[in-house]
C-alpha cells in the first residue's frame, strides 16, 4: 500500500487552494482556563460543507481521471465524508453516490443531495454502508472511495496541520478525533515532518473504539459501534491510516458519551461555534489530560460542526453544564 508523504500534502495544498480558504486557527481564555494550558482551536467546523473532510474530498477529485468521472464514484460515510464526496463530484462534473445508514443525522443526508449525489440507504451503521458499497462498486461500474484507505484523501485533510503549524511554529501538542483515522494520519505526516517534537494526540469514543484497539495491540480489532457521535462511529479500522499512526501517533485515548456532551457545550459557550460530538472530541480529550497539558502550547482541531437543531435542542435540556467534570481526568 502506498504512503503519502509530506511532499504529498505539500501538493494537496496547491490543489485545494482555489476551492478551499485556510480555516480560522483562535486562542480562548475560556478553554485555556478550563484545561491550564494554552489553547488553540482549529475550526474545521467553517469549512463549507462544516467538516474538513472536504479538503481530502477535492484533492482526491481533482485528480480522478475525466473517465471515471463520467462512470461516478461511490462511497460509504454517516455524513462528513459523503458531504466532502458530494461537494468535490459537483465542482469537478461528477457522478457521486454515497451509502448513508438509515437515521443518519438529516443535515447532513441533505447537504449530500443539495451538492447533486445520490444517496441509497442502508442497514444501521457505517459498517453494513461499507460493505454495500464494496460489493456494489464494481457491479455499477463506479470507482469506491474509501473513507479511509485513499492517500489522496489523507494528503488532503493534512493540511489543516499545514494551517496550524505555519501560523503556530511553537504548537507544542495537537489532538485531534479519530474515526477513520484520516485525519489523524494526516496531522501526523504533517507535525513530524516538520518538527518531530510536536506530540500528536488521538481521541476517539469509548463507544467506538476499533482505531485505539487497533493502534493499541498493532493488529487489526473490530469493535461494536455504540455511540452518538456519528463521526467517530467506525467499527472497522482502515489500514492505511493505522499504519500512519502506529509509526507516527505519540498516544491515543478514549472519551465517553458524557464526556463529548460536556465539551460540546463548553465549545459552543467558549467559541459561540456549533460543534458536533466528533468536532468536540480533542476538547474532551484535553480535559482528561490537563495534568499532561499543562503550561503547553495545545491546537484542538474542531473537525465538524453539523449539529440538528434537535440534536442541539437535546445536548442543551440534558441538565449538563457548560464544562469539563473533574473527574473526567
Amino acid at each position: 500500500m502506498i504512503l503519502p508523504t509530506f511532499d504529498d500534502v505539500l501538493r494537496a495544498r496547491q490543489t485545494i487552494a482555489p476551492y478551499l480558504r485556510p480555516t480560522a486557527l483562535y486562542p480562548y481564555q475560556g478553554l485555556s482556563d478550563a484545561i491550564g494550558a494554552t489553547v488553540w482551536v482549529k475550526h474545521e467546523n467553517q469549512q463549507p460543507t462544516g467538516a474538513f473532510k472536504v479538503r481530502g474530498g477535492v484533492n482526491f477529485m481533482a485528480h480522478l481521471p475525466a473517465e471515471q468521472r463520467r462512470t461516478g464514484v461511490i462511497t460509504a460515510s454517516t455524513g462528513n465524508h459523503g458531504q466532502s464526496i458530494a461537494f468535490a463530484a459537483q465542482r469537478f462534473g461528477a457522478r457521486a453516490v454515497v451509502a448513508m445508514p438509515n437515521g443518519a443525522n438529516p443535515l447532513k443526508v441533505e447537504a449530500v443531495r443539495h451538492y447533486g449525489a445520490e444517496v441509497r440507504f442502508v442497514g444501521r451503521d457505517f459498517q453494513d454502508c461499507r460493505e454495500y458499497v464494496e460489493a456494489t462498486a464494481d457491479q455499477e461500474g463506479m470507482r469506491y472511495v474509501s473513507s479511509g484507505d485513499e492517500p489522496l484523501l489523507i494528503a488532503g485533510v493534512g493540511t489543516h496541520t499545514l494551517e496550524i503549524v505555519e501560523a503556530l511554529p511553537d504548537v507544542e501538542v495537537i489532538i485531534v478525533p479519530v474515526g477513520g483515522g484520516s485525519g489523524a494520519a494526516g496531522a501526523c505526516l504533517v507535525a513530524k515532518s516538520l518538527d518531530r517534537g510536536i506530540e500528536v494526540i488521538g481521541v476517539q469514543a469509548e463507544g467506538a473504539p476499533a482505531a485505539y484497539r487497533s493502534w493499541k495491540e498493532g493488529r487489526a480489532v473490530d469493535a461494536p459501534i455504540a455511540t452518538f457521535a456519528e463521526g467517530l462511529a467506525t467499527g472497522t479500522p482502515f489500514e492505511l491510516p493505522q499504519l500512519i499512526l502506529r509509526r507516527e501517533l505519540d498516544d491515543f485515548v478514549l472519551v465517553s458519551e458524557v464526556e463529548l456532551r460536556d465539551a460540546m457545550r463548553l465549545a459552543i459557550a467558549q467559541t459561540r461555534n456549533l460543534v458536533e460530538a466528533a468536532g468536540a472530541a480533542a476538547l474532551a480529550a484535553a480535559g482528561k489530560l490537563r495534568d499532561r497539558l499543562a503550561g503547553r502550547r495545545v491546537a484542538l482541531i474542531m473537525s465538524g460542526g453539523n449539529v440538528t437543531l434537535d440534536g442541539l435542542r437535546e445536548l442543551l435540556h440534558d441538565g449538563g453544564g457548560p464544562g469539563l467534570r473533574e473527574d473526567s481526568q
